[in-house]
């Protein structure tokens, strides 16, 4: 358990203070500084070897890696190729020679523990140590440890998933196929508190996508943490011990979280009691609450929840679990999970589109994954709202590698293309074009298109092509309706490219624009169909 001293930081024994048995520093060479070594990592240069993939390494690896050239070292769990790093660190090479090869946590600790390490050496992560599960440190020494593979009643919660990290976020086999699991890679969480505060921490065992993967229910005691990790879920659902604000003054709102946003719905103007919940185009569809910000350390896999306890004090324990807590299962298996939203506003896309905005609960943190998106559900009164938490079966994993990506997009099935058009310019390094084929039947049915028109004229990588089924007589633009002969000038497939397509629209579209794209000779791998 984490409790803040009241004395002086640094310590009067730090070895922040006391300098004389700090470790020496060495005279860099030019070009070797923080900020060189800042810019050499947001470069875009695969500092690893595995271009972004994590892998798990056996001690047995880790002393391979032991010279100046090839220089890995293990720093709590985390193994990191510190070999790029070796001429910017200010202690000199040797030094960092100490730690080549093993883990080097005790000497990191002993000279600069207070130093961010997992920023610095993000771009350097190669993955997490396969070791044994060790003992979980909870609230207090006396905590009870919860067993993460059994609810209360003894029955084992996990279900099957697949045997790596690696694996976790890509597989694309059915999941009655799926290898059984090894405990170790089960994500798990930990627990820490000061006086005022709580924080929970969940360790995934896997890079996770840095636009957010978790969801944060809490209300009358009752706290809800899903966590989605590609086709599974891992939940954490307890009645905490102690009040914790679900209403925080704007005074204790942390920089960078800006209460009161909403979720957005895009929507043709109809009656419905389930319709697909999708952001627009111009805003993140996630909301962030008054009281519990989310930490997402993507590249080590974690995620941290803070909340502010009502009376400052020591809690002895976090709280009872309740039912299905802990346990990490596919996402088919697990029921939506619903909460109450309010309607704020409503404003006009087209002349018959309309995106809504709904308030969540102020409890309530939702961060819905790239390519996902929620259901609204309503009685028939219309007296109640309900949104659910995040569906649906994209994957990021074959974005990483792709150079061209191809959307087609009819009507409001351009939603999910407006997220991985930002995505995408923004993360994929080795993407050369985003082009977007957009099929409506009039002009005045194009969704944004004047923002569409001017990203592309800003961004050299996107491009958009309108086709109108039923166009006025003075339009310029394609004409027609989506076939072979359409796609064949759109869809180039240039020498050494790896392509992937995205589709959505109405369910004949769907069908016809997938079969089409399959005639041109890409296999089931390379497209990816949104489904209502």
């Amino acid at each position: 358990m984490l409790n803040v001293p009241s004395q002086a930081f640094p310590a009067p024994n730090s070895q922040q203070r006391v300098s004389q048995s700090a470790r020496n520093k060495v005279a860099l060479k030019p070009g070797c500084s923080l900020m060189d070594w800042i810019r050499l990592t947001k470069s875009g240069k695969d500092l690893t070897g595995f271009r972004g993939r994590l892998i798990e390494v056996t001690e047995e690896e880790l002393r391979k890696h032991n010279t100046r050239d090839d220089c890995w070292t293990c720093i709590r769990g985390m193994v990191y190729n510190v070999s790029p790093y070796m001429q910017f660190h200010p202690g000199g090479e040797d030094e960092l020679l100490k730690a080549a090869g093993v883990d080097g946590t005790d000497l990191f600790d002993q000279v600069h523990r207070w130093v961010n390490y997992e920023s610095m050496l993000k771009e350097c992560l190669v993955g997490r140590m396969a070791a044994k599960p060790s003992t979980l440190i909870h609230g207090s020494s006396n905590t009870q440890k919860i067993n993460p593979s059994v609810n209360r009643s003894g029955r084992r919660m996990i279900g099957l998933y697949p045997s790596s990290p690696s694996t976790l976020l890509e597989s694309n086999l059915p999941s009655s196929l799926l290898p059984p699991p090894t405990k170790d890679h089960c994500p798990r969480f930990d627990w820490f508190q000061t006086d005022v505060t709580v924080n929970i921490t969940v360790y995934t065992k896997c890079k996770i996508p840095t636009s957010g993967i978790t969801v944060v229910d809490l209300q009358g005691g009752t706290l809800r943490v899903e966590v989605f990790l590609g086709k599974l879920s891992y939940l954490l659902h307890l009645q905490l011990s102690h009040e914790v604000q679900e209403h925080l003054s704007e005074n204790k709102i942390k920089k960078g979280f800006s209460p009161g946003r909403s979720i957005n719905k895009l929507s043709k103007k109809q009656s419905c009691t389930n319709s697909t919940i999708s952001s627009s185009f111009t805003e993140e569809p996630e909301t962030v609450s008054h009281c519990i910000p989310v930490h997402t350390a993507s590249a080590v896999g974690r995620v941290q929840v803070c909340m502010h306890k009502v009376s400052s004090g020591q809690w002895a324990k976090l709280g009872e679990p309740l039912e299905s807590h802990d346990s990490f299962l596919h996402r088919k298996d697990c029921a939506l999970f619903y909460r109450k939203c309010v309607l704020v506003s409503k404003t006009h896309v087209t002349h018959d589109t309309s995106v809504f905005h709904f308030q969540m609960p102020p409890g309530t943190v939702m961060q819905i994954p790239v390519g996902e998106h929620v259901y609204l559900k309503t009685t028939v009164k219309g007296d109640s709202l309900a949104i659910s938490s995040p569906n649906g079966s994209f994957s990021l994993r074959p974005l990483h590698d792709i150079t061209h990506l191809y959307l087609l997009a009819a009507g409001t099935g351009f939603t999910p293309m407006a997220r991985l058009i930002r995505f995408t310019l923004h993360n994929v390094g080795n993407l050369r074009n985003t082009k977007l084929m957009f099929f409506n039947r009039q002009e005045s049915d194009i969704l944004w298109r004047s923002e569409l028109d001017q990203l592309a004229e800003m961004e050299e990588k996107f491009e958009v092509k309108h086709v109108l089924s039923e166009p006025s007589d003075d339009w310029t633009g394609c004409r027609g309706r989506i076939d072979a002969s359409l796609l064949m000038d759109f869809m180039s497939r240039p020498k050494e490219s790896r392509c992937f397509v995205c589709i959505c629209g109405p369910t004949p579209f769907t069908k016809l624009a997938r079969g089409l794209v399959q005639q041109m000779g890409y296999c089931d791998e390379e497209i990816h169909t949104f489904l209502g």
